[in-house]
């Protein structure tokens, strides 16, 4: 790690698995002006790791996967800087929003959290409607003052009581989806671990239930979100997302049934 003097260190932490395509590109945004980088591997194949160690990178591995805001705990574990700047593979910080953390640290205020507007790529464009945008994502914050919830899927950053959130203006670049299959392969996984969660949690669901939720979503999306500006992408993603909400709700129910 290095270290610096004049402000209060930063890592960036990552959690990954089979990032190789990505990951070049992640770590090359914050090159040279972060402190230390913190890459937890999942039980990668590809050549996620050799990436991570030739950004010099501290890597480690935990392939027994014990959901995605256990994962990040442990990344955290491993966080020696003062602050913590949490990226995924498909993401990559803007030069304005570089240049807005590092203003942060130059005089960092206490007991606050920051969050930043996220601007996703998808399928061709970026999307500015849907309710992608501006979608802040809480994501720098001191190392010490919190860590993410135990979630198995869509984990948050606890917020202590007392603590304040902070919206930053520059936005953090996410190219989400390469193409079709990754983007229903994605959308799947994430509806699993939604319904395993709920069933769980003792949560049930019926088909007329994941009806509804399935239209409420291409409603809320396309029309009151104004996903229609989005152009053909717009109504793509709005009508995969009624789809998936529908499946998670119907698989809920499908775990239901199953119960003796």
């Amino acid at each position: 790690m290095k270290t610096n003097k004049q402000h209060p260190t930063l890592a960036v932490a990552m959690i990954v698995k089979n990032e190789a395509k990505n990951l070049q590109e992640c770590l090359a945004s914050v090159s040279g002006w972060v402190d230390e980088i913190v890459v937890l591997d999942s039980g990668s194949s590809d050549e996620t790791v050799a990436i991570a160690e030739s950004f010099n990178a501290c890597v480690f591995v935990n392939a027994e996967w014990p959901g995605f805001g256990k994962q990040r705990q442990l990344a955290q574990s491993h966080v020696q800087s003062d602050w913590v700047l949490w990226l995924d593979a498909d993401e990559r910080v803007s030069e304005e929003l570089r240049d807005e953390i590092l203003a942060v640290l130059q005089n960092p205020p206490t007991n606050t959290v920051f969050a930043m507007p996220r601007l996703s790529w998808a399928f061709g464009r970026f999307i500015h409607h849907l309710g992608w945008y501006p979608d802040h994502v809480l994501r720098l914050y001191p190392t010490r003052l919190t860590q993410y919830d135990d979630s198995l899927v869509h984990e948050k950053v606890c917020i202590p009581a007392g603590v304040q959130t902070q919206i930053l203006k520059a936005n953090l670049l996410h190219y989400t989806y390469r193409d079709m299959p990754q983007y229903l392969a994605k959308m799947g996984h994430y509806a699993s671990l939604w319904a395993t969660q709920k069933a769980a949690a003792g949560k049930r669901s019926s088909i007329p239930s994941a009806i509804l939720h399935g239209i409420g979503c291409f409603v809320r999306m396309y029309i009151l979100r104004r996903g229609f500006l989005d152009g053909a992408q717009g109504l793509l993603i709005a009508l995969t997302n009624a789809y998936f909400t529908f499946a998670k709700y119907a698989d809920l129910w499908v775990r239901n049934k199953q119960k003796p």
